[in-house]
């Protein structure tokens, strides 16, 4: 009778495949054996939190003094008001559509409002050092907090739209390489399977990392996260000091 060889070593049988998609959706499969919400194929995230989040940052941006706002006090928040409609009709459910010229729209919104921010956070500054803003702490700490506060969500958006090639993307679950690493994603057993990042947590991550000013639990892994997470630091930084630092000195 001839035992069992030395080669002979169990083999496993193969992982599962992701679960199905609901009925009527169609997308790419996502790795085979994959079962975290955030390496497979899912129906991706609902759209509204990031609408909302925008029309909060549109309005604050009109709420600016007139002198901060470039050329015109609608001018650029106008352009970001028709993009996110734009988005908002094409696309007013799940973000799942992989298609250029809606990724290049949802782009062109984040970009525009980025440029808005960044003049009034330059106008605002410069004008704290010339001596000609801040006359009153309340108006100045309103002014302040508007721009600190459009930062955020600024920031949040592209976290959001750029990790792993953006919330299409992610749905798809075509990226295996993360560009922001959860600390769900590094210890899986501790969150439910169907987890996986949406809007909130990249608020989440720019809000932390507009106050304290560095990473707090989730981790830059790619270059253009990192430079992203210092620009945000940097312009918090300094809008902050500068506000704070004269509205002090207006109160003495």
């Amino acid at each position: 009778m001839v035992g069992p060889g030395v080669n002979d070593v169990p083999v496993s049988p193969p992982p599962d495949d992701p679960p199905s998609a609901p009925a009527g959706w169609v997308g790419l499969p996502g790795p085979r054996g994959a079962r975290e919400a955030w390496r497979r194929r899912t129906p991706g995230e609902s759209r509204w939190p990031a609408a909302v989040a925008t029309a909060v940052a549109i309005g604050l941006q009109v709420a600016l003094p007139a002198e901060l706002n470039l050329s015109s006090r609608y001018l650029l928040p106008g352009v970001e008001a028709v993009l996110l409609v734009a988005l908002v009709l094409i696309n007013p459910g799940r973000v799942s559509r992989r298609e250029r010229p809606l990724r290049w729209v949802g782009l062109t919104l984040i970009a525009v409002a980025s440029v808005a921010n960044a003049y009034s956070a330059i106008r605002l500054v410069l004008g704290l050092v010339r001596g000609t803003e801040g006359g009153s702490p309340g108006p100045l700490l309103t002014t302040g907090s508007a721009i600190y506060i459009t930062n955020i969500v600024v920031f949040a958006l592209w976290y959001w739209e750029f990790d792993r090639g953006g919330p299409a993307a992610r749905a798809h679950g075509l990226d295996p390489y993360p560009d922001l690493m959860f600390p769900q994603m590094a210890t899986p057993g501790m969150a439910d399977k169907d987890w996986e990042p949406q809007f909130v947590d990249y608020l989440y991550v720019s809000f932390t990392n507009a106050t304290a000013f560095s990473p707090t639990d989730t981790m830059p892994l790619t270059r253009g996260a990192k430079l992203a997470m210092l620009a945000q630091s940097a312009v918090a930084l300094v809008t902050v000091a500068l506000v704070i630092a004269r509205s002090v000195n207006i109160l003495k």
